[in-house]
């Protein structure tokens, strides 16, 4: 079994006979670059990065200081801070017309990003509470359904019981949708996809220490019961990576 899991960290490639054809060297179409969404949808408008009126904590103070954080101020983030963590996190610089390439604030392999962000939005000033996902390319977000009390305590249990989640400004939760690197890398798209979510969270850990607020990357979780809180199949789209966000306290 463990060395099952291993072989994900290996490169596939040994000799050009293991090189799998992709469907993009095949001629097949590319896939979207985010998930479609109603064209009816009441979309919630952000902070745009030009606006971030923000601290000034410098880069070099954002590594020294940066470290997981599982407690949490009781006070809300603002739609200035919120827009700027997820702006941070996925936010997109430009889109290539020719292939579903996006060059974002983030690295993936190339330029093809596997990833959709969903919130559970707890203390956001001037938001509902709920479950949100993030469309990077218009920089706003799209509400998915509401979140009460039950519904948590089921994000708790899914996270295999770790309390700080519910005491949360903000829960980050990125799902993999693994066609999308598949597409241009065949077999070789997969350790790709978990070295991206890795530049994707260090990215909300550096801004998070920029705004005073913090964080905890999860990797513990339960599968089926996460995929199913956030309404994904768990085959073409499944979550991979979890962290709760709230302002440190004092």
């Amino acid at each position: 079994m463990v060395q099952d899991g291993r072989r994900w960290l290996k490169s596939p490639i040994n000799s050009p006979e293991d090189l799998v054809e992709s469907d993009q060297q095949k001629g097949l179409e590319a896939p979207s670059i985010q998930k479609p969404y109603p064209s009816d949808a009441a979309l919630v408008d952000l902070v745009t990065p030009e606006a971030f009126s923000l601290g000034d904590t410098s880069l070099v103070a954002a590594l020294r200081e940066r470290k997981s954080r599982r407690q949490y101020a009781d006070s809300a983030l603002t739609l200035d801070e919120f827009s700027f963590l997820l702006w941070a996190v996925q936010g997109v610089r430009r889109v290539s017309e020719k292939v579903p390439v996006s060059f974002r604030t983030v690295p993936a392999s190339g330029g093809i990003h596997p990833f959709e962000t969903y919130l559970v939005i707890n203390r956001v000033e001037n938001l509902d509470p709920g479950l949100y996902r993030y469309l990077p390319v218009e920089h706003k977000l799209l509400r998915v359904g509401p979140v009460d009390p039950e519904w948590l305590e089921k994000l708790v249990f899914a996270c295999r019981g770790q309390a700080f989640v519910r005491k949360s400004a903000v829960v980050f939760i990125w799902t993999a949708v693994p066609y999308r690197t598949e597409w241009r890398y065949a077999n070789e798209a997969h350790k790709g996809i978990a070295l991206s979510s890795g530049h994707v969270c260090q990215n909300l850990y550096l801004a998070c220490e920029a705004i005073g607020a913090g964080t905890c990357a999860i990797s513990a979780y339960a599968q089926d019961a996460m995929d199913s809180l956030l309404g994904v199949d768990g085959r073409d789209e499944f979550t991979v990576y979890i962290a709760p966000v709230g302002k440190v306290a004092e």
